[in-house]
């Protein structure tokens, strides 16, 4: 299973979804700027961003249900950028459920093959594979109105399955759905795709759903793919300050840094507070060097997680500040502490020993720590 993006660093081979030099305009705006993505088959792939950024008119680009303005859209090899909604062989799972209320989940489930003309033996047969797959058997003769949220989308993503379409794109499918729901709808989603082997799109904004999901996350940032890899690749290194802002919860710190000596790829950074550099520094290895120049840092990024509390006058201990609030949830503490280099978020263990007010040192992880320029590139 691979993901080409080109035009970002990778390149592979033909893919069972391809969007090649794809633009999308309303009027003067610019929704997706020259967009090449491919999707591999049987991959899960799923389009991150937060709202407005072009996930969704990807999706319906990908359906037809969205005209292109600029390049083409593939499927298996295909071009079906001018081809009718219902002779590209997909199957498209949204998030309202849009089932008919008048019938019940079997003439649901059935609904695409009782239009087609299918013979009602093929119907009852594929509808019944259909909820044997999906633990619906014991609701088949109730209504929508009888379901719960989750059992509805279960519906409707049987309604997808049975047509056996080419790809199967979902947008935001779990967003109605209640907490509990979400996560027990993500494992039954997972099941579903090691058990049909498709591929399959997912557009979401939640982050856990991208990273619990997908075999590979595109990031979308204002109609443009901001990085492309595995929920892992993307969380450990992100290629820019969106992409480590985007990913993980709670988010990535940012501070100011001055650089103050380079040493081939080691540099040695001083924090700043209002333009002045604060106490403490801190040497991390940036990723490359581009042709020998030497980086210019402005911000470094780290993970909560990897911010380790210490007395604040022990040796080592990179900056000092104090405990402003602590957020105790059972397994994991979260701790908001207040430094001259500015605010920080520090994630331990549920028995961490902290109290709001107190004094305490921090120690950043310099392998854990990014390094980014003033425009946000990774360095």
């Amino acid at each position: 299973m691979q993901t080409r993006i080109t035009g970002h660093g990778q390149e592979l081979d033909l893919q069972h979804v391809e969007m090649r030099a794809v633009s999308k305009r309303y009027g003067e705006f610019t929704a997706i700027t020259n967009l090449n993505l491919g999707i591999g088959k049987g991959e899960f792939c799923a389009l991150l961003g937060p709202s407005g950024c072009g996930k969704s008119t990807i999706l319906r680009m990908i359906a037809g249900l969205e005209p292109v303005n600029a390049g083409s859209v593939f499927i298996n090899g295909v071009n079906v950028t001018k081809l009718h909604p219902a002779k590209r062989r997909i199957a498209m799972v949204f998030q309202s459920y849009a089932l008919y209320p008048h019938l019940t989940v079997r003439q649901n489930i059935a609904f695409s093959l009782s239009v087609a003309g299918a013979p009602r033996e093929v119907q009852a047969k594929r509808a019944d594979e259909i909820a044997a797959l999906l633990q619906l058997g014991h609701l088949m003769d109730r209504k929508p109105a009888q379901l719960s949220g989750g059992q509805r989308q279960r519906v409707a993503i049987g309604r997808a399955l049975v047509r056996e379409p080419e790809v199967f794109l979902f947008d935001e499918p779990l967003s109605n759905l209640d907490a509990m729901l979400r996560v027990q709808m993500r494992i039954e989603l997972a099941k579903l795709h090691k058990t049909l082997g498709a591929t399959m799109i997912y557009v979401t904004h939640d982050q856990v759903e991208a990273m619990t999901l997908a075999d590979r996350i595109v990031v979308l940032d204002r109609g443009v793919v901001a990085q492309v890899g595995a929920p892992l690749e993307l969380y450990a290194k992100p290629d820019n300050k969106f992409v480590a802002s985007f990913i993980g919860s709670p988010t990535m710190n940012f501070l100011a840094v001055t650089p103050r000596s380079v040493a081939g790829r080691d540099i040695t950074l001083a924090f700043d507070a209002a333009g002045q550099p604060a106490s403490g520094s801190l040497t991390v290895r940036a990723r490359s060097v581009p042709g020998g120049a030497s980086p210019t840092p402005a911000e470094i990024g780290i993970r909560p997680e990897h911010i380790a509390i210490t007395d604040p006058g022990k040796a080592g201990a990179h900056l000092t500040g104090h405990v402003q609030l602590v957020e105790r949830l059972g397994n994991l503490t979260i701790v908001y502490v207040s430094t001259p280099a500015g605010q920080l978020v520090v994630e331990g263990g549920g028995e961490l020993a902290v109290r709001t007010g107190e004094p305490i040192g921090l120690m950043l992880d310099p392998a854990r720590t990014h390094m980014f320029d003033k425009n946000g590139s990774v360095v």
